[in-house]
């Protein structure tokens, strides 16, 4: 493997801008002061029926600089990288403070504890995706869409392909330099069917909304089997078209690869993110029923729910060297034999909870306020093979790929909808069905699960568009799930029996 290095990053330049930074905002008299310069490039492809319908390729950089004064926070940055714009960044996010700190009944912050550190951290990547011509990667595409070609009913083939590379220097006044190089890429494809009646289905490889994503490089986008999945996935999108509408009853279900990611990106990862729970983020379904008197006494889930914070696993998106706030990624627990026992936090909200930070606090880019946010929260697996659960269910579903999804403000009533169910009778599977649909609350939902398979399914998921905050900032992370079974679940919610 072709090794790549963060050390040489930042530039003389970059080092200078941030030491003016730092020393201008404790001039002014801020007690702490970070600075944190990034620099982004994204490139997005998109192939509609053979044509390349869409391409961006975009770079960007700037400079973000929070500081705390007398216990408030101030941020403001800047896209110009000349030092009279970053001093203004500075007094601005100073005044800022300030201006906090007037406000009647705000409490002041405490940050938890945390040693200076010089670092550099770089992803593992083997080849740079913007090393890589625009024909390559689209004869990926094409190669693959053209599969779908002359399976009946398909009316739109799409592929997709995204890369990311981001560049990170992070400072402090209190002797921290941190230089992150993170490399990020993933692909997919659909099949849209469509009938005579209108009638429309998809089906996508392999995951819905673009694909799947992984902190690597082009290598990741050139391994993935889309070509050899394009055709029955444009198969399975015609079958469905003739397949029954799921059924309306109560059944169980069994959850795997990007469904069982978003189940527990949606009720589990945003209730245990801290913020949420004391109410100082409320955007995009907003806060928590997992309320701090909970920690360590609420049975979240059935004795096998084993679920992990982990921004440290090689090759998943969620992972990186340090947070945004200078802490280092780390491995915990959140639900322990299915006890609620760890929160997301912050240097800010871990005190509140006697805790130090889990490093799970990140922006979007330079021009955002580091909130907390997912790493990679994963379902651990189980000791039971697949094959065995279908075996002893006695009638249930499959799922598969989300196709919607819908919870409420607390995170405990929530809806899903997924691309494909097959049906289970007698531990046989005998069948598809088309638009199915379950519902149930979180409490009730972790603890039916009876049954996780093994680590032989058990892989990580890439999920590059987690929006929170407010104004909205788009993570990137990940999920590593196998399958797991659910017992006594409604099914067909909101079809008509």
């Amino acid at each position: 493997m072709k090794l790549y290095s963060a050390q040489d990053i930042s530039t003389k330049k970059d080092k200078e801008l941030i030491k003016i930074a730092l020393e201008h905002g404790k001039k002014l008299g801020a007690e702490y002061v970070e600075a944190r310069i990034v620099k982004q490039k994204k490139e997005d492809i998109h192939l509609k029926n053979g044509c390349l319908s869409g391409y961006q390729n975009n770079k960007g950089i700037g400079i973000g600089i929070r500081v705390l004064v007398d216990g408030y926070w101030g941020f403001a940055g800047n896209p110009d990288m000349k030092e009279d714009k970053v001093i203004t960044a500075v007094q601005r996010a100073y005044e800022i403070a300030k201006a906090s700190g007037s406000l009647k009944d705000t409490p002041k912050v405490e940050l938890s504890p945390l040693e200076p550190v010089v670092d550099h951290w770089c992803s593992q990547f083997e080849i740079n995706p913007f090393d890589v011509s625009l024909d390559e990667k689209l004869d990926i595409l094409y190669d693959a869409t053209n599969e779908m070609t002359d399976v009946p009913d398909i009316f739109l083939r799409e592929g997709f392909i995204t890369f990311w590379q981001d560049e990170k220097i992070f400072a402090t006044s209190d002797g921290t330099f941190i230089t992150q190089l993170i490399v990020q890429s993933g692909a997919g494809i659909s099949a849209t069917a469509r009938d005579d009646s209108g009638e429309i289905q998809i089906r996508s490889f392999p995951s819905s909304f673009r694909g799947d994503f992984h902190s690597a490089g082009f290598e990741f986008v050139k391994k993935m089997p889309l070509k050899i999945n394009a055709e029955r996935i444009a198969k399975e999108a015609s079958d469905l078209l003739k397949a029954p509408e799921c059924p309306v009853e109560t059944m169980d279900i069994i959850l795997g690869e990007s469904q069982l990611a978003l189940q527990v990106h949606e009720s589990c990862g945003h209730p245990v993110e801290l913020d949420r729970v004391f109410g100082m983020e409320a955007n995009y379904a907003g806060t928590s029923f997992m309320m701090p008197e909970l920690l360590g006494n609420l049975k979240y889930g059935s004795d096998i729910v084993n679920i992990v914070a982990d921004g440290t696993v090689i090759g998943a998106l969620g992972s990186f060297g340090y947070d945004d706030e200078g802490v280092k990624a780390c491995k915990s627990d959140i639900i322990k034999d299915g006890v609620f026992v760890g929160y997301l936090t912050s240097r800010e909200t871990a005190p509140k909870i006697d805790q130090v930070s889990n490093a799970t606090t990140r922006a979007t880019d330079w021009n955002n306020f580091p909130i907390i946010r997912m790493t990679n929260i994963n379902l651990l697996p189980g000791k039971t093979p697949l094959e065995k659960i279908i075996r002893s269910t006695k009638k249930g579903l499959l799922l598969k790929n989300n196709k919607s999804w819908s919870i409420d403000d607390k995170r405990i009533n929530f809806q899903f909808g997924c691309e494909i169910g097959w049906l289970i009778e007698n531990g046989t599977i005998t069948g598809i069905v088309k638009n199915p649909t379950y519902s149930g609350t979180t409490k009730e939902f972790w603890n039916s699960c009876d049954a996780i398979a093994n680590g032989k399914h058990y892989r990580m998921w890439g999920t590059p568009n987690c929006g929170k905050g407010q104004p909205g900032q788009i993570m990137k992370v990940g999920h590593g799930v196998s399958f797991a079974r659910f017992k006594n679940v409604k099914v067909g919610v909101g079809n008509v029996k």
